[in-house]
């Protein structure tokens, strides 16, 4: 169940995570197992408190690697029911280290998991120490890989680079994005290879290039190229998802579609005609059909 006030939350007691959770990388996940042992031990629910947006999000500007629809998708297939998303505004913001504790209060947590860089109330104020005048405090060391720590915003950085394979590994999966397919200037099928161009929210976490893709929606799933970026060739102002599926007929205007990155081709680039446009088009498919082995 989806929560987005305190007080509608089913009353008894329960473990309870907090984070921004953003993206549900693998350090997420190392906490959330932990949560969800505990709770299954001492047969109590396991609420994820988090934020919407994410606080970096709306503290920093960040672009975010998950919507809520998104984390929520990603938080029931690791076994989490309750989730708490309090809208995080202007408001929200403000509200002291203590207001943040009286949340958990009235959440009667029982335990409480928190990564070990958490903060929290206004000005991050609040340490996890300060969690302790309401419930046991189970502080998680941040998941190392590669030498470093998965940290959201190290996968930001990965994907700023496009480089989404790296990304993956701290992922535990691919790196998607959606959006329902709009009406376009048809250039892909002027150059033969038809798109599918997405909507996707302008704060979205994108990797900028051209990428092998999965993409799915209700019409199945498909192997595909992708163009992330400015169409500089063609004088583009707006940063575009479009998406080739390879071997699809048909039209998908009005469609949600879920675009997993797989491998980077080549970053996005200005060529001198449409005509070097379209043969670099060409090699691109030809070397996504040999990644897929098709």
């Amino acid at each position: 169940m989806l929560f987005s006030e305190v007080a509608d939350v089913p009353k008894g007691p329960k473990v309870v995570a907090v984070g921004s959770f953003d993206g549900v990388h693998l350090g997420h996940q190392h906490l959330l197992r932990q949560a969800l042992a505990e709770a299954k031990a001492r047969r109590l629910p396991l609420l994820v408190y988090t934020f919407d947006p994410p606080t970096k999000v709306f503290t920093r500007g960040e672009g975010f690697l998950m919507d809520l629809e998104e984390k929520v998708e990603a938080l029931r297939s690791l076994g989490v029911e309750l989730i708490l998303a309090v809208p995080f505004n202007e408001t929200f913001a403000r509200r002291s280290a203590e207001a943040f504790l009286e949340d958990l209060r009235a959440l009667e947590a029982e335990a409480i998991y928190v990564g070990e860089d958490f903060r929290f109330g206004q000005g991050r104020a609040g340490t996890p120490e300060g969690l302790k005048k309401v419930a046991p405090v189970r502080l998680i060391p941040l998941l190392e890989l590669g030498g470093e720590p998965v940290k959201s915003s190290r996968i930001r950085d990965l994907l700023k680079a496009g480089q989404v394979e790296e990304a993956r590994h701290l992922l535990g999966r691919p790196y998607s994005a959606y959006g329902v397919v709009v009406e376009g200037d048809r250039m892909g099928r002027k150059l033969g290879f038809p798109t599918a161009n997405l909507a996707v929210h302008p704060l979205k976490v994108l990797p900028p290039g051209v990428y092998a893709v999965e993409a799915e929606g209700a019409f199945g799933r498909y192997k595909g190229v992708a163009n992330v970026g400015f169409r500089p060739t063609l004088g583009g102002e707006e940063r575009r998802l479009e998406v080739h599926l390879l071997g699809f007929l048909g039209e998908l205007y009005g469609e949600e579609v879920r675009v997993r990155f797989l491998k980077r081709l080549r970053e996005e680039r200005r060529f001198p005609s449409l005509e070097d446009l379209k043969a670099q088009i060409a090699q691109d498919v030809a070397e996504a059909r040999r990644y897929f082995g098709l």
